[in-house]
Protein backbone atom coordinates (compact mmCIF):
# COMPACT_ATOMS: atom_id res chain seq x y z
CA UNK A 1 0.00 0.00 0.00
CA UNK A 2 1.28 3.42 -0.98
CA UNK A 3 1.49 6.35 1.17
CA UNK A 4 3.30 9.26 0.98
CA UNK A 5 6.06 11.16 2.96
CA UNK A 6 8.06 14.27 2.93
CA UNK A 7 10.88 14.91 0.34
CA UNK A 8 12.69 17.55 -1.05
CA UNK A 9 11.31 19.42 -4.56
CA UNK A 10 11.72 17.45 -7.53
CA UNK A 11 13.89 18.13 -10.04
CA UNK A 12 13.09 19.13 -13.55
CA UNK A 13 13.57 18.05 -16.93
CA UNK A 14 16.54 15.33 -16.08
CA UNK A 15 19.29 15.63 -18.62
CA UNK A 16 19.74 12.77 -21.30
CA UNK A 17 21.46 9.68 -20.77
CA UNK A 18 24.04 7.18 -23.29
CA UNK A 19 22.11 5.71 -25.71
CA UNK A 20 22.74 2.58 -24.90
CA UNK A 21 20.59 2.89 -21.39
CA UNK A 22 17.55 3.70 -22.63
CA UNK A 23 14.41 1.50 -23.30
CA UNK A 24 11.60 1.42 -25.68
CA UNK A 25 8.34 0.95 -24.61
CA UNK A 26 5.69 0.85 -27.76
CA UNK A 27 2.66 -0.61 -29.07
CA UNK A 28 2.83 0.06 -32.84
CA UNK A 29 1.60 3.34 -33.26
CA UNK A 30 3.70 5.19 -30.70
CA UNK A 31 6.36 4.64 -28.61
CA UNK A 32 8.22 5.81 -25.04
CA UNK A 33 11.71 6.24 -24.39
CA UNK A 34 12.75 5.29 -20.81
CA UNK A 35 15.61 6.34 -18.94
CA UNK A 36 17.31 4.98 -15.79
CA UNK A 37 16.29 7.03 -13.62
CA UNK A 38 12.55 6.00 -14.88
CA UNK A 39 12.32 9.51 -16.75
CA UNK A 40 10.48 9.13 -20.09
CA UNK A 41 12.88 10.68 -22.35
CA UNK A 42 10.77 11.14 -25.11
CA UNK A 43 6.76 10.18 -25.94
CA UNK A 44 5.18 11.66 -28.92
CA UNK A 45 1.11 11.44 -29.48
CA UNK A 46 -0.82 9.99 -30.75
CA UNK A 47 1.73 9.08 -33.58
CA UNK A 48 5.51 8.42 -33.96
CA UNK A 49 6.34 11.56 -35.86
CA UNK A 50 3.40 14.02 -34.19
CA UNK A 51 5.05 16.15 -31.63
CA UNK A 52 6.61 15.59 -28.27
CA UNK A 53 4.93 15.59 -25.11
CA UNK A 54 8.22 14.62 -23.20
CA UNK A 55 11.76 15.51 -25.24
CA UNK A 56 13.89 16.04 -22.67
CA UNK A 57 16.35 13.89 -25.06
CA UNK A 58 16.87 16.68 -27.11
CA UNK A 59 16.63 19.36 -24.99
CA UNK A 60 12.74 20.17 -24.74
CA UNK A 61 10.28 20.01 -21.47
CA UNK A 62 8.14 17.35 -20.39
CA UNK A 63 8.35 14.56 -18.15
CA UNK A 64 7.42 11.73 -16.81
CA UNK A 65 9.69 10.18 -13.99
CA UNK A 66 9.54 7.47 -11.35
CA UNK A 67 12.97 7.88 -9.18
CA UNK A 68 14.25 6.04 -5.93
CA UNK A 69 14.77 9.29 -3.82
CA UNK A 70 17.94 6.83 -1.65
CA UNK A 71 21.33 7.03 -3.66
CA UNK A 72 20.85 3.88 -6.15
CA UNK A 73 22.80 1.81 -8.64
CA UNK A 74 20.63 1.26 -11.90
CA UNK A 75 19.79 -2.20 -13.77
CA UNK A 76 17.19 -3.20 -15.73
CA UNK A 77 15.70 -6.26 -18.49
CA UNK A 78 12.86 -6.86 -20.69
CA UNK A 79 10.21 -9.72 -19.76
CA UNK A 80 11.10 -11.75 -22.63
CA UNK A 81 9.41 -12.10 -26.27
CA UNK A 82 7.76 -8.29 -24.53
CA UNK A 83 8.45 -4.70 -24.57
CA UNK A 84 7.17 -4.80 -20.70
CA UNK A 85 10.65 -3.63 -19.56
CA UNK A 86 11.59 -3.10 -15.82
CA UNK A 87 13.69 -0.69 -14.08
CA UNK A 88 15.88 -2.02 -11.07
CA UNK A 89 17.32 0.15 -8.41
CA UNK A 90 19.05 -1.39 -5.67
CA UNK A 91 19.55 1.70 -3.09
CA UNK A 92 21.91 2.41 -0.12
CA UNK A 93 19.09 2.11 2.12
CA UNK A 94 19.30 -1.82 1.43
CA UNK A 95 15.95 -1.67 -0.77
CA UNK A 96 15.53 -2.70 -4.06
CA UNK A 97 12.92 -1.10 -5.85
CA UNK A 98 11.68 -1.82 -9.50
CA UNK A 99 8.88 -0.45 -11.86
CA UNK A 100 7.31 -2.47 -14.49
CA UNK A 101 6.23 -0.20 -17.88
CA UNK A 102 4.17 -0.84 -21.03
CA UNK A 103 2.53 1.09 -23.39
CA UNK A 104 -1.06 -0.85 -23.13
CA UNK A 105 -2.15 -3.60 -26.10
CA UNK A 106 -3.90 -3.93 -28.03
CA UNK A 107 -3.38 -0.68 -28.87
CA UNK A 108 -5.60 2.53 -30.98
CA UNK A 109 -4.59 5.09 -32.68
CA UNK A 110 -6.17 7.81 -30.80
CA UNK A 111 -5.76 6.91 -27.84
CA UNK A 112 -2.63 5.78 -25.77
CA UNK A 113 -2.17 3.90 -22.27
CA UNK A 114 0.65 4.18 -20.46
CA UNK A 115 0.75 1.53 -17.56
CA UNK A 116 3.83 1.94 -14.85
CA UNK A 117 4.18 0.17 -11.68
CA UNK A 118 6.28 0.25 -8.54
CA UNK A 119 7.48 -2.65 -7.12
CA UNK A 120 9.01 -2.82 -3.42
CA UNK A 121 11.18 -5.78 -3.95
CA UNK A 122 12.78 -5.83 -0.80
CA UNK A 123 12.96 -2.88 1.99
CA UNK A 124 11.14 0.12 2.13
CA UNK A 125 10.88 1.54 -1.58
CA UNK A 126 10.50 5.79 -1.16
CA UNK A 127 10.34 7.02 -4.84
CA UNK A 128 9.38 10.00 -6.31
CA UNK A 129 6.81 10.61 -9.22
CA UNK A 130 6.58 13.82 -11.92
CA UNK A 131 4.28 14.05 -14.17
CA UNK A 132 4.20 16.95 -16.43
CA UNK A 133 3.66 16.29 -20.49
CA UNK A 134 4.69 19.73 -22.34
CA UNK A 135 2.83 19.73 -25.54
CA UNK A 136 4.64 20.74 -28.95
CA UNK A 137 7.58 19.64 -27.70
CA UNK A 138 7.88 21.70 -24.81
CA UNK A 139 5.82 24.69 -25.69
CA UNK A 140 2.45 24.21 -24.04
CA UNK A 141 2.07 23.20 -20.49
CA UNK A 142 -0.51 21.23 -18.89
CA UNK A 143 -3.99 22.89 -18.04
CA UNK A 144 -7.10 22.47 -16.54
CA UNK A 145 -5.91 20.11 -13.56
CA UNK A 146 -8.90 18.46 -12.16
CA UNK A 147 -9.22 15.90 -9.48
CA UNK A 148 -11.65 13.30 -9.16
CA UNK A 149 -12.87 11.92 -5.64
CA UNK A 150 -11.34 8.66 -6.22
CA UNK A 151 -7.91 10.40 -6.49
CA UNK A 152 -7.58 10.42 -10.76
CA UNK A 153 -6.47 13.25 -11.82
CA UNK A 154 -7.62 15.30 -15.29
CA UNK A 155 -5.61 17.40 -17.31
CA UNK A 156 -4.88 18.85 -21.24
CA UNK A 157 -1.99 19.70 -22.99
CA UNK A 158 -3.37 21.68 -26.24
CA UNK A 159 -5.88 19.48 -27.71
CA UNK A 160 -4.56 16.51 -25.82
CA UNK A 161 -6.24 15.01 -22.75
CA UNK A 162 -5.05 13.05 -20.02
CA UNK A 163 -6.14 10.83 -16.96
CA UNK A 164 -4.10 9.54 -14.61
CA UNK A 165 -4.47 7.11 -11.83
CA UNK A 166 -2.78 6.01 -9.10
CA UNK A 167 -1.24 9.46 -8.44
CA UNK A 168 -4.27 10.64 -6.10
CA UNK A 169 -1.72 12.10 -3.54
CA UNK A 170 0.21 14.62 -5.76
CA UNK A 171 0.43 18.06 -5.30
CA UNK A 172 0.44 20.49 -7.64
CA UNK A 173 4.13 21.76 -8.63
CA UNK A 174 4.80 22.76 -12.20
CA UNK A 175 2.54 19.84 -13.39
CA UNK A 176 2.33 16.83 -10.67
CA UNK A 177 4.13 15.61 -7.61
CA UNK A 178 4.06 12.31 -6.18
CA UNK A 179 6.08 10.65 -3.16
CA UNK A 180 5.42 6.94 -2.81
CA UNK A 181 6.59 4.77 0.42
CA UNK A 182 6.39 1.37 -0.07
CA UNK A 183 6.51 -1.76 2.09
CA UNK A 184 8.11 -4.45 1.19
CA UNK A 185 6.11 -6.44 -1.27
CA UNK A 186 3.36 -3.54 -2.24
CA UNK A 187 2.78 -2.64 -5.74
CA UNK A 188 1.68 0.66 -6.72
CA UNK A 189 -0.52 1.05 -10.48
CA UNK A 190 0.05 4.39 -12.76
CA UNK A 191 -2.00 4.31 -15.30
CA UNK A 192 -1.73 6.92 -18.18
CA UNK A 193 -4.78 7.94 -20.57
CA UNK A 194 -3.94 9.73 -23.95
CA UNK A 195 -6.23 10.91 -26.28
CA UNK A 196 -8.11 13.73 -28.26
CA UNK A 197 -11.39 13.05 -26.72
CA UNK A 198 -12.15 13.57 -23.07
CA UNK A 199 -14.71 10.59 -23.42
CA UNK A 200 -11.83 8.32 -24.30
CA UNK A 201 -10.07 8.48 -20.92
CA UNK A 202 -12.68 6.63 -19.05
CA UNK A 203 -11.77 4.42 -16.00
CA UNK A 204 -9.26 1.88 -16.95
CA UNK A 205 -8.93 -1.48 -14.57
CA UNK A 206 -4.68 -1.89 -14.56
CA UNK A 207 -5.17 -5.47 -13.79
CA UNK A 208 -7.46 -6.09 -16.53
CA UNK A 209 -4.77 -3.94 -18.67
CA UNK A 210 -1.64 -5.71 -17.65
CA UNK A 211 -3.61 -9.32 -17.84
CA UNK A 212 -3.99 -7.90 -22.20
CA UNK A 213 -0.82 -6.64 -22.60
CA UNK A 214 1.22 -9.92 -20.74
CA UNK A 215 -1.48 -11.70 -22.94
CA UNK A 216 -0.65 -10.05 -26.82
CA UNK A 217 2.77 -10.46 -26.00
CA UNK A 218 2.49 -14.14 -25.03
CA UNK A 219 0.92 -14.30 -28.89
CA UNK A 220 2.76 -12.31 -30.83
CA UNK A 221 6.29 -13.27 -30.10
CA UNK A 222 7.74 -16.49 -31.32
CA UNK A 223 10.24 -18.91 -29.37
CA UNK A 224 12.67 -18.72 -32.33
CA UNK A 225 13.96 -21.64 -30.47
CA UNK A 226 15.74 -22.90 -33.97
CA UNK A 227 17.37 -20.02 -34.39
CA UNK A 228 21.50 -18.93 -34.15
CA UNK A 229 20.25 -16.70 -30.95
CA UNK A 230 16.93 -17.33 -29.65
CA UNK A 231 16.56 -14.52 -26.52
CA UNK A 232 17.81 -11.80 -29.13
CA UNK A 233 16.07 -12.93 -31.87
CA UNK A 234 12.75 -13.11 -29.95
CA UNK A 235 13.69 -9.63 -28.49
CA UNK A 236 14.77 -8.09 -32.17
CA UNK A 237 11.02 -9.36 -33.27
CA UNK A 238 9.35 -7.90 -30.41
CA UNK A 239 10.89 -4.51 -30.64
CA UNK A 240 9.70 -4.91 -35.03
CA UNK A 241 6.24 -5.51 -33.97
CA UNK A 242 6.22 -2.86 -31.51
CA UNK A 243 7.68 -0.11 -34.27
CA UNK A 244 5.11 -1.12 -36.84
CA UNK A 245 1.40 -0.04 -36.95
CA UNK A 246 -1.09 -0.16 -39.39
CA UNK A 247 0.34 1.58 -41.55
CA UNK A 248 4.24 0.09 -41.37
CA UNK A 249 7.39 -0.38 -39.81
CA UNK A 250 8.97 3.67 -38.34
CA UNK A 251 12.71 3.13 -39.53
CA UNK A 252 12.76 4.26 -35.59
CA UNK A 253 11.19 6.07 -32.36
CA UNK A 254 13.08 8.99 -32.37
CA UNK A 255 14.68 11.89 -33.97
CA UNK A 256 17.87 14.51 -34.48
CA UNK A 257 20.00 12.05 -32.25
CA UNK A 258 23.52 12.71 -33.90
CA UNK A 259 25.56 9.98 -35.99
CA UNK A 260 28.69 11.73 -35.05
CA UNK A 261 28.82 14.64 -32.47
CA UNK A 262 29.31 17.84 -34.49
CA UNK A 263 29.27 16.58 -37.73
CA UNK A 264 26.03 18.05 -38.76
CA UNK A 265 24.24 14.37 -39.66
CA UNK A 266 21.41 14.57 -37.87
CA UNK A 267 17.73 12.78 -39.36
CA UNK A 268 13.96 11.72 -38.60
CA UNK A 269 13.47 8.87 -38.68
CA UNK A 270 10.05 8.72 -37.17
CA UNK A 271 8.72 7.73 -40.50
CA UNK A 272 8.14 4.45 -42.91
CA UNK A 273 10.60 3.80 -45.42
CA UNK A 274 10.01 1.09 -48.34
CA UNK A 275 13.40 -0.23 -48.61
CA UNK A 276 13.26 -0.57 -44.23
CA UNK A 277 9.97 -1.96 -44.81
CA UNK A 278 11.33 -4.55 -47.42
CA UNK A 279 13.91 -5.06 -45.19
CA UNK A 280 11.44 -6.45 -42.43
CA UNK A 281 9.45 -8.27 -44.59
CA UNK A 282 12.80 -10.51 -45.59
CA UNK A 283 13.30 -11.38 -41.83
CA UNK A 284 9.97 -12.37 -41.15
CA UNK A 285 9.77 -14.55 -44.10
CA UNK A 286 13.36 -15.81 -42.91
CA UNK A 287 11.55 -16.18 -39.25
CA UNK A 288 8.46 -17.61 -41.03
CA UNK A 289 6.28 -15.19 -38.79
CA UNK A 290 3.13 -13.91 -41.33
CA UNK A 291 1.95 -11.52 -39.56
CA UNK A 292 4.93 -9.13 -39.77
CA UNK A 293 5.79 -10.72 -43.48
CA UNK A 294 1.88 -9.93 -44.74
CA UNK A 295 1.95 -6.47 -42.83
CA UNK A 296 5.03 -5.41 -44.96
CA UNK A 297 3.85 -6.64 -48.15
CA UNK A 298 0.49 -4.64 -48.01
CA UNK A 299 2.36 -1.60 -46.53
CA UNK A 300 4.48 -1.81 -50.30
CA UNK A 301 1.70 -2.75 -52.31
CA UNK A 302 -0.57 0.19 -51.66
CA UNK A 303 2.01 2.73 -51.72
CA UNK A 304 2.89 1.13 -55.16
CA UNK A 305 -0.48 0.82 -56.54
CA UNK A 306 -0.97 4.55 -55.25
CA UNK A 307 2.51 6.69 -56.60
CA UNK A 308 3.59 3.93 -59.32
CA UNK A 309 6.89 5.27 -60.74
CA UNK A 310 6.87 8.09 -58.41
CA UNK A 311 7.18 6.09 -55.31
CA UNK A 312 8.54 8.06 -52.28
CA UNK A 313 10.99 6.44 -50.25
CA UNK A 314 9.40 7.23 -47.54
CA UNK A 315 6.05 7.86 -46.20
CA UNK A 316 4.03 8.75 -42.72
CA UNK A 317 2.38 6.19 -41.00
CA UNK A 318 -0.93 7.72 -42.65
CA UNK A 319 0.50 7.04 -45.87
CA UNK A 320 1.34 10.90 -46.55
CA UNK A 321 4.35 13.02 -47.39
CA UNK A 322 7.28 13.04 -45.09
CA UNK A 323 7.41 16.84 -44.36
CA UNK A 324 10.52 18.96 -44.82
CA UNK A 325 13.58 19.61 -42.67
CA UNK A 326 12.59 21.93 -40.74
CA UNK A 327 14.19 22.87 -36.70
CA UNK A 328 11.94 23.37 -33.68
CA UNK A 329 13.57 25.21 -31.27
CA UNK A 330 15.48 22.88 -28.65
CA UNK A 331 19.01 22.78 -27.76
CA UNK A 332 19.27 19.16 -29.07
CA UNK A 333 21.15 15.44 -27.97
CA UNK A 334 24.16 16.45 -27.03
CA UNK A 335 26.64 17.06 -30.32
CA UNK A 336 24.04 17.35 -31.96
CA UNK A 337 20.80 19.58 -33.00
CA UNK A 338 17.20 19.41 -33.27
CA UNK A 339 14.99 18.28 -36.35
CA UNK A 340 11.96 17.03 -37.46
CA UNK A 341 10.71 16.27 -41.02
CA UNK A 342 13.34 15.01 -43.61
CA UNK A 343 14.63 15.47 -46.90
CA UNK A 344 14.86 11.94 -48.20
CA UNK A 345 10.84 12.13 -48.65
CA UNK A 346 10.93 14.02 -51.82
CA UNK A 347 13.85 12.14 -53.32
CA UNK A 348 14.07 9.11 -56.55
CA UNK A 349 16.10 5.76 -54.48
CA UNK A 350 16.00 3.27 -57.59
CA UNK A 351 16.73 0.37 -55.32
CA UNK A 352 13.50 0.69 -53.50
CA UNK A 353 11.86 -0.78 -56.71
CA UNK A 354 14.18 -3.47 -56.45
CA UNK A 355 13.63 -4.03 -52.74
CA UNK A 356 9.85 -4.02 -53.29
CA UNK A 357 10.31 -6.96 -55.84
CA UNK A 358 12.52 -9.22 -53.46
CA UNK A 359 9.60 -8.83 -50.76
CA UNK A 360 7.04 -10.12 -52.46
CA UNK A 361 9.32 -13.00 -54.21
CA UNK A 362 9.95 -14.18 -50.16
CA UNK A 363 6.11 -14.04 -49.84
CA UNK A 364 5.54 -15.64 -53.10
CA UNK A 365 7.87 -18.60 -51.57
CA UNK A 366 5.43 -19.02 -48.66
CA UNK A 367 1.98 -18.40 -51.17
CA UNK A 368 1.23 -15.12 -49.47
CA UNK A 369 0.52 -12.95 -52.44
CA UNK A 370 -2.79 -12.01 -53.99
CA UNK A 371 -3.41 -10.51 -57.40
CA UNK A 372 -2.83 -7.07 -55.90
CA UNK A 373 0.35 -8.09 -54.50
CA UNK A 374 1.28 -9.41 -58.39
CA UNK A 375 -0.08 -6.16 -59.84
CA UNK A 376 2.13 -4.07 -57.51
CA UNK A 377 5.20 -6.17 -58.40
CA UNK A 378 4.67 -5.15 -62.24
CA UNK A 379 4.19 -1.55 -61.56
CA UNK A 380 7.57 -2.13 -59.59
CA UNK A 381 8.98 -3.50 -62.71
CA UNK A 382 7.67 -1.12 -65.24
CA UNK A 383 8.83 1.48 -62.69
CA UNK A 384 12.36 -0.20 -63.14
CA UNK A 385 12.46 -0.33 -66.95
CA UNK A 386 11.46 3.67 -67.12
CA UNK A 387 13.72 4.81 -64.91
CA UNK A 388 16.75 3.19 -64.31
CA UNK A 389 18.62 5.41 -66.65
CA UNK A 390 18.14 8.30 -64.12
CA UNK A 391 20.77 9.28 -61.84
CA UNK A 392 19.25 7.91 -57.80
CA UNK A 393 19.59 8.53 -54.37
CA UNK A 394 20.88 5.13 -53.67
CA UNK A 395 20.63 3.13 -50.30
CA UNK A 396 22.59 5.65 -48.08
CA UNK A 397 20.37 8.63 -49.95
CA UNK A 398 23.31 10.61 -51.35
CA UNK A 399 23.64 13.40 -54.11
CA UNK A 400 22.04 11.67 -57.29
CA UNK A 401 24.37 9.10 -59.39
CA UNK A 402 23.98 6.09 -61.25
CA UNK A 403 24.64 3.83 -58.10
CA UNK A 404 25.83 0.11 -58.65
CA UNK A 405 24.05 -0.99 -55.50
CA UNK A 406 20.58 0.36 -57.04
CA UNK A 407 21.01 -1.51 -60.43
CA UNK A 408 21.93 -4.42 -58.79
CA UNK A 409 19.46 -4.57 -56.26
CA UNK A 410 16.70 -3.99 -59.23
CA UNK A 411 17.97 -6.68 -60.71
CA UNK A 412 18.06 -9.16 -58.02
CA UNK A 413 14.50 -8.33 -57.53
CA UNK A 414 13.81 -8.77 -61.45
CA UNK A 415 15.29 -12.58 -61.28
CA UNK A 416 13.76 -13.21 -57.83
CA UNK A 417 9.70 -12.50 -59.21
CA UNK A 418 10.39 -14.51 -62.21
CA UNK A 419 10.69 -17.95 -60.27
CA UNK A 420 6.99 -18.33 -59.90
CA UNK A 421 4.55 -19.11 -62.74
CA UNK A 422 2.33 -15.77 -61.51
CA UNK A 423 5.20 -13.91 -63.64
CA UNK A 424 4.81 -15.83 -66.82
CA UNK A 425 3.57 -13.76 -69.18
CA UNK A 426 6.38 -10.91 -68.03
CA UNK A 427 9.20 -13.35 -67.41
CA UNK A 428 11.35 -13.05 -70.52
CA UNK A 429 10.92 -8.92 -70.38
CA UNK A 430 11.75 -9.14 -67.11
CA UNK A 431 14.93 -11.06 -67.05
CA UNK A 432 16.04 -9.55 -70.20
CA UNK A 433 15.79 -6.21 -67.80
CA UNK A 434 17.72 -7.91 -65.50
CA UNK A 435 20.22 -8.71 -67.77
CA UNK A 436 20.50 -5.15 -69.03
CA UNK A 437 21.23 -3.53 -65.70
CA UNK A 438 23.93 -5.91 -64.98
CA UNK A 439 25.48 -5.50 -68.50
CA UNK A 440 25.32 -2.23 -68.15
CA UNK A 441 26.58 -2.11 -64.29
CA UNK A 442 29.34 -4.45 -65.54
CA UNK A 443 30.52 -2.04 -68.62
CA UNK A 444 30.61 0.85 -66.40
CA UNK A 445 31.31 -0.17 -62.62
CA UNK A 446 33.44 -2.91 -62.61
CA UNK A 447 36.64 -1.91 -60.51
CA UNK A 448 40.33 -2.37 -62.28
CA UNK A 449 40.95 -5.01 -59.73
CA UNK A 450 37.91 -7.12 -60.60
CA UNK A 451 35.53 -5.85 -57.96
CA UNK A 452 32.34 -3.93 -58.11
CA UNK A 453 32.74 0.35 -57.55
CA UNK A 454 30.22 2.52 -56.42
CA UNK A 455 28.80 4.08 -59.65
CA UNK A 456 30.89 4.77 -62.63
CA UNK A 457 32.37 7.97 -61.45
CA UNK A 458 33.04 6.67 -57.84
CA UNK A 459 35.89 4.15 -57.98
CA UNK A 460 35.54 3.09 -53.51
CA UNK A 461 34.17 0.15 -52.70
CA UNK A 462 30.61 0.42 -50.56
CA UNK A 463 29.14 -2.36 -48.07
CA UNK A 464 25.84 -1.54 -49.24
CA UNK A 465 26.99 -3.11 -52.22
CA UNK A 466 26.85 -6.86 -50.80
CA UNK A 467 23.14 -7.11 -50.09
CA UNK A 468 22.29 -6.96 -53.98
CA UNK A 469 24.51 -9.82 -54.46
CA UNK A 470 23.32 -11.79 -51.82
CA UNK A 471 19.63 -11.51 -52.88
CA UNK A 472 20.59 -13.24 -56.13
CA UNK A 473 22.13 -10.18 -58.49
CA UNK A 474 24.88 -12.25 -59.43
CA UNK A 475 25.75 -16.02 -59.19
CA UNK A 476 27.29 -16.49 -55.72
CA UNK A 477 30.54 -17.67 -57.51
CA UNK A 478 30.85 -14.88 -59.51
CA UNK A 479 34.42 -13.24 -58.85
CA UNK A 480 32.91 -10.06 -58.43
CA UNK A 481 31.21 -11.28 -55.83
CA UNK A 482 34.00 -12.87 -54.04
CA UNK A 483 36.56 -9.68 -54.45
CA UNK A 484 33.92 -7.33 -53.18
CA UNK A 485 33.29 -8.87 -49.87
CA UNK A 486 37.13 -9.29 -49.25
CA UNK A 487 37.57 -6.03 -50.03
CA UNK A 488 35.01 -4.44 -47.99
CA UNK A 489 36.48 -6.78 -45.39
CA UNK A 490 39.35 -5.41 -45.76
CA UNK A 491 39.13 -1.76 -46.21
CA UNK A 492 35.90 -0.75 -44.31
CA UNK A 493 36.75 -3.39 -41.68
CA UNK A 494 37.55 -2.44 -37.94
CA UNK A 495 37.81 -5.17 -34.97
CA UNK A 496 34.48 -6.92 -36.70
CA UNK A 497 32.33 -4.17 -37.87
CA UNK A 498 32.14 -2.99 -41.02
CA UNK A 499 31.80 0.92 -41.86
CA UNK A 500 29.62 1.76 -44.76
CA UNK A 501 32.04 3.38 -47.43
CA UNK A 502 35.18 5.44 -46.88
CA UNK A 503 33.66 8.87 -46.52
CA UNK A 504 37.08 11.23 -47.02
CA UNK A 505 40.91 10.90 -45.88
CA UNK A 506 39.66 10.60 -42.23
CA UNK A 507 40.61 7.09 -40.32
CA UNK A 508 37.09 5.16 -40.85
CA UNK A 509 35.85 5.86 -36.98
CA UNK A 510 36.62 9.42 -37.45
CA UNK A 511 34.44 10.23 -40.05
CA UNK A 512 31.64 8.36 -38.85
CA UNK A 513 30.20 5.22 -37.04
CA UNK A 514 30.71 1.71 -37.88
CA UNK A 515 26.94 0.60 -39.77
CA UNK A 516 25.47 -2.50 -37.71
CA UNK A 517 22.95 -3.16 -40.58
CA UNK A 518 26.51 -3.38 -43.04
CA UNK A 519 28.06 -6.39 -39.95
CA UNK A 520 24.87 -8.32 -40.43
CA UNK A 521 24.83 -8.21 -44.43
CA UNK A 522 28.76 -9.07 -44.32
CA UNK A 523 27.57 -12.27 -41.96
CA UNK A 524 24.93 -12.90 -44.97
CA UNK A 525 27.98 -12.95 -47.40
CA UNK A 526 29.91 -14.92 -45.54
CA UNK A 527 27.39 -17.95 -45.05
CA UNK A 528 26.46 -17.04 -48.81
CA UNK A 529 30.06 -18.21 -49.63
CA UNK A 530 29.93 -21.45 -47.83
CA UNK A 531 32.59 -19.74 -44.53
CA UNK A 532 29.90 -20.54 -41.31
CA UNK A 533 32.80 -19.71 -39.43
CA UNK A 534 33.27 -16.02 -40.49
CA UNK A 535 29.42 -15.73 -40.76
CA UNK A 536 28.93 -16.76 -37.24
CA UNK A 537 32.24 -14.64 -35.89
CA UNK A 538 30.36 -11.06 -37.26
CA UNK A 539 26.78 -12.00 -36.57
CA UNK A 540 28.42 -12.34 -33.03
CA UNK A 541 30.94 -9.51 -32.86
CA UNK A 542 27.24 -6.90 -34.14
CA UNK A 543 25.31 -7.84 -32.14
CA UNK A 544 26.94 -7.33 -29.03
CA UNK A 545 26.68 -3.71 -29.54
CA UNK A 546 23.83 -3.25 -27.02
CA UNK A 547 23.74 -1.74 -23.78
CA UNK A 548 20.87 -3.40 -21.30
CA UNK A 549 17.54 -2.94 -22.53
CA UNK A 550 19.46 -4.78 -25.93
CA UNK A 551 18.28 -1.87 -29.01
CA UNK A 552 20.74 -0.98 -31.86
CA UNK A 553 21.21 2.43 -32.98
CA UNK A 554 22.06 2.92 -36.80
CA UNK A 555 25.92 3.19 -35.73
CA UNK A 556 28.57 1.82 -33.51
CA UNK A 557 31.32 4.03 -32.15
CA UNK A 558 34.27 1.24 -32.08
CA UNK A 559 36.98 2.91 -29.98
CA UNK A 560 33.66 4.22 -27.35
CA UNK A 561 31.97 1.31 -27.67
CA UNK A 562 28.81 3.80 -27.98
CA UNK A 563 26.02 3.38 -29.82
CA UNK A 564 25.60 6.40 -32.31
CA UNK A 565 22.49 7.73 -33.99
CA UNK A 566 18.26 6.88 -33.76
CA UNK A 567 16.78 4.30 -31.51
CA UNK A 568 15.96 1.77 -31.78
CA UNK A 569 16.70 1.34 -35.25
CA UNK A 570 14.43 -0.86 -37.10
CA UNK A 571 16.69 -2.16 -39.84
CA UNK A 572 19.26 -3.40 -37.91
CA UNK A 573 16.95 -5.64 -35.93
CA UNK A 574 15.63 -6.77 -39.21
CA UNK A 575 18.74 -8.00 -40.24
CA UNK A 576 20.08 -9.31 -37.17
CA UNK A 577 16.78 -11.59 -36.80
CA UNK A 578 17.49 -12.65 -40.67
CA UNK A 579 21.04 -14.00 -39.62
CA UNK A 580 19.84 -15.28 -36.46
CA UNK A 581 17.25 -17.82 -38.72
CA UNK A 582 19.68 -17.86 -41.71
CA UNK A 583 23.49 -18.04 -40.66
Amino acid sequence: MGRTTPTPDASSTPPPHILREYALLADGERGAIVGPRGDIGWLCFPSWHSDALCSALIGGEGVYSITPRDRYVWGGSYEPGSLIWRNRWVTDTDCIVETREALALPSRPDRAVLLRQVIAKKGTARVTVRLDPRGGFGSRSLRELSRDDDGTWHGRVGDIRLRWAGGGKAREDDGLVLELELDEGDRHNLVLVLARSKSDTESLDAGSLWAATVSEWEERVPSFEESLAPRDARHAYAVLTGLTSRGGTVAAATTSLPERAREGRNYDYRYVWIRDQCYVGQAAAAAETPPLLDASVALVRERLLEHGAALRPAYTIDGEHVPDEHQLGLPGYPGGYDVAGNHAGSQFQLDAFGEALLLFAAAARDDRLSADDWRAAAVAADAIAERWREPDAGVWELEPDLWTQSRLTCSAGLRAVCAFPAAESHRADWLALADTLVAEASASATHPTGRWQRSPSDERVDAGLLLPLVRGAMPKDDARTRSTLETVERELGDDGYIYRYRIDERPLGAAEGAFLLCGFIVSLAWKQQGDRLAAVRYFERNRAAYGSPGLYAEQYDVGERQLRGNIPQAFVHALLLECAMRV
